[in-house]
């Protein structure tokens, strides 16, 4: 469903993502582990059309999207819905008209169906009865499942998750992650996961990447990725630091 193909992206001198390849097939729940500051946000944006490649590729569904124009990505956006890793909700807005604000834009459903869907959309993430609140009077992890909730709203085909545990304890990190395999399998979306989380990445995932020094440098389902011995890959994933190389 989503394939990049030898993407490589530099900021002004800096080269952030170097020939980077990788396929995601529809329905799959696909986890991008890396270290901060790796790329692992810029490869995500370059999926939805947000950051165009220096060189190479991204395919949704077999089309390219490089050098799409704003209203070609416009259209090729409406199968994705993101979830944001501080959840990105208006301050303003109640949860309802949050969770509302992708359908308002289209001015295609009448103010009563916008209402049932934003009624199934907080059920799906176990928050009925919301609509009213504000986002000041919700808990991060609420916070984190009402956007949720506007990502799915109008049932996106892809649904993209950068860092969707930060900031949470142990317990609502399995609830979210709970929610990710609920909406994935009751939705039949596929899941595009950012983390910095192991056990979520074992927990959500059936496909593991791992972008390390500007590429994917391993990827494989969990159990292969979280039982391998190469040197690398089990750096990071018991998150043993390189003296020599974290010092410097």
């Amino acid at each position: 469903m989503i394939e990049v193909r030898h993407l490589s992206k530099q900021f002004g001198n800096q080269l952030i993502l170097d020939s980077v390849d990788l396929q995601i097939e529809s329905g799959e729940s696909a986890v991008i582990i890396g270290r901060s500051g790796g790329g692992k946000s810029v490869l995500l944006k370059h999926l939805i059309g947000l950051l165009q490649p220096d060189t190479g590729d991204v395919l949704v569904d077999g089309v390219s999207i490089v050098g799409m124009n704003e209203r070609q990505l416009l259209h090729v956006r409406e199968k994705f819905g993101m979830v944001f890793q501080g959840a990105a909700l208006f301050d303003s807005m109640t949860v309802a008209e949050n969770v509302a604000f992708p359908l308002e834009r289209k001015k295609k459903y009448t103010p009563g169906e916008i209402d049932k869907r934003v009624a199934a959309a907080l059920d799906m993430v176990d928050l009925p009865g919301t609509q009213n609140k504000k986002p000041a009077e919700l808990s991060g992890g609420m916070r984190k499942r009402v956007g949720l909730a506007r990502a799915i709203i109008y049932e996106p085909q892809i649904l993209l998750y950068d860092e969707p545990t930060t900031g949470l304890d142990p317990i609502m990190s399995d609830c979210i992650d709970k929610l990710i395999i609920r909406v994935r399998d009751t939705l039949k979306v596929t899941s595009v996961v950012v983390t910095h989380d192991m056990r979520s990445a074992q927990r959500v995932g059936n496909h593991v990447f791992l972008l390390h020094q500007k590429k994917i440098y391993a990827h494989g389902p969990p159990d292969e990725i979280f039982a391998s011995q190469d040197a690398i890959v089990r750096q990071f994933i018991d998150g043993v630091a390189d003296t020599k190389e974290n010092l410097v």
